[in-house]
């Protein structure tokens, strides 16, 4: 059942659950007239396990913690003093990286640890899918960008490896769609993480079934897609006695951690960018239609689901990743620096001495990143970045550039320019980062807020019970809450060059 918007109420609050490529985090919104203010209750890892040669997550530690989560929450909202009018929550929703899955069988039992999408399982997917459907038909029927951690080429390595699992499965959850299972014992798939898997037709509003048959994947699998703000139902009563929490709503919000983002953009029209940074880089614009034609094709673009029966037409990018991983790196060698140490290094580095592209293949899979890094600069006849303030730098202005080529072709497949990028997201809070995208691009750069993914989450849940009428209120209540920096760009001259050497090694 889905639940109408009706006038703003005050005074509720909402259990939000992110769960990110490291850290995960139970974040309780609370609405306090017109404003909006977020209190992180509990934070934990949610990083990746290696099992032999095998990358899976660690589905059941993270089950755990939202469970801890959901204790601590109701223990924090009961507590004497801090309940205002209000004494539980009024609903809780959960968002996830896009792509990954669970398998159930037909108990409903879970068929091992899902992969995680960085595994190796997938090399050469891509060009044995093709194989059986041509890379046109694909997007024709997906509108997805073509990235081999795909769910569709996840399960294409499992029908063409024979997988027990995938033989005995039932039903296909993405990662959000299996905690909420468990949640409530409601198996449903939600549209804006469906939409990720790249196994569904936006145009038909269900999955590409034949297109599934046709690569061996049991289309039988997939089941009912439920649209953003729909609730799913109540907190099973074992939960409920386990974390002490009362019965409460479940809600699934925008369960893509991105889409959820997106709906917190605090924007007032629809000339802007949204630019989601963080471990990814997600760059586009909100759209009616998903943009399926042969410019979206040839730039490698995306139409991913989003509320309010909108999609968002982006560009998936390597983002921090390449400093998440340098710092790791770095630390593994007893050098544990911050980001914000990083950061500064990278401002006191000479601009300019080497770039990258980021999107290259070696960048996607943990390892020794700053020696990658340093190989690519010397395959390309570039200075190779030897400091870890020129590493970083390198990575950074790299991604400003890349930044520049999305935005152009967004000016192009949308028939006008857009003068502003609203930057949102952990890496929002890089202003390093925040004024290279304005150099880079020509362009009015606001970060922030840095929270959006949570924001985004708890305002569809407000929707979703009652407590906002319309998207476009949720928004005036961030405009409200949440401070917001800008950027203006500056040294054009020196980016336009630095731009041409890019789309060089860009090319190559």
């Amino acid at each position: 059942m889905k639940v109408q918007g009706g006038a703003m109420t005050t005074n509720a609050r909402f259990l939000a659950f992110d769960l990110g490529a490291e850290s995960g985090r139970a974040v309780v919104g609370h609405f306090e007239g017109e404003r909006l203010r977020l209190e992180e209750v509990h934070r934990f890892s949610s990083g990746p396990v290696r099992v032999l040669d095998s990358l899976h997550w660690d589905v059941l530690g993270i089950w755990s913690e939202i469970k801890h989560g959901l204790k601590l929450a109701a223990k924090a909202c009961g507590e004497p003093g801090r309940t205002s009018h209000c004494d539980n929550l009024a609903g809780i929703g959960l968002d996830t990286w896009g792509v990954d899955f669970g398998l159930l069988a037909a108990d409903d039992t879970l068929l091992g640890s899902p992969y995680h999408y960085r595994d190796s399982r997938t090399d050469g997917m891509m060009e044995e899918a093709f194989r059986l459907v041509s890379r046109a038909e694909i997007f024709e029927r997906t509108g997805i960008q073509f990235m081999q951690l795909n769910s569709l080429y996840q399960l294409l390595a499992m029908a063409r490896a024979k997988s027990p699992a995938l033989a005995a499965a039932r039903a296909f959850l993405n990662m959000p769609d299996l905690f909420n299972f468990w949640l409530t014992g409601r198996k449903a798939n939600e549209f804006t993480i469906a939409t990720t898997s790249q196994c569904y037709d936006p145009r038909a509003g269900d999955w590409a079934r034949d297109m599934l048959d046709r690569l061996g994947i049991p289309s039988h699998i997939f089941g009912e897609i439920v649209p953003p703000g729909t609730v799913l139902g109540m907190l099973r009563p074992s939960v409920c006695e386990e974390t002490g929490c009362k019965p409460m709503l479940v809600i699934a919000p925008a369960t893509h951690d991105t889409g959820s983002a997106v709906a917190a953009v605090p924007v007032t029209d629809e000339d802007y960018i949204y630019l989601s940074s963080g471990t990814w880089s997600l760059m586009g614009v909100e759209v009616n239609e998903p943009v399926i034609t042969h410019q979206s094709l040839a730039y490698d673009f995306t139409n991913e689901g989003g509320v309010n029966d909108t999609f968002r037409l982006l560009k998936n990018i390597m983002g921090l990743w390449l400093v998440q991983e340098c710092r790791r790196q770095w630390a593994r060698a007893g050098e544990d620096y911050s980001y914000d140490d990083l950061t500064r290094m990278a401002a006191e580095a000479p601009a300019f001495g080497s770039l990258v592209a980021p999107g290259d293949a070696r960048f996607l899979s943990p390892g020794d990143m700053p020696a990658r890094i340093q190989t690519f600069c010397h395959e390309t006849g570039q200075a190779v970045s030897e400091t870890k303030g020129q590493i970083v730098r390198c990575v950074l202005e790299s991604l400003a550039l890349e930044y520049c080529w999305v935005a152009e072709r967004l000016d192009e497949l949308v028939g006008r320019r857009l003068p502003t990028v609203h930057i949102i997201g952990g890496g929002s809070r890089n202003r390093l980062l925040n004024q290279f995208t304005a150099d880079a691009t020509g362009r009015t750069v606001v970060a922030g807020p840095v929270e959006a993914t949570a924001i985004g989450n708890v305002l569809v849940q407000a929707l979703a019970s009652g407590h906002l009428s319309s998207l476009a209120e949720g928004r005036a209540v961030v405009r409200r809450s949440f401070e917001v920096e800008t950027f203006g760009p500056k040294d054009k001259a020196a980016w336009d060059e630095a731009y041409r050497r890019y789309l060089e090694i860009k090319q190559r």
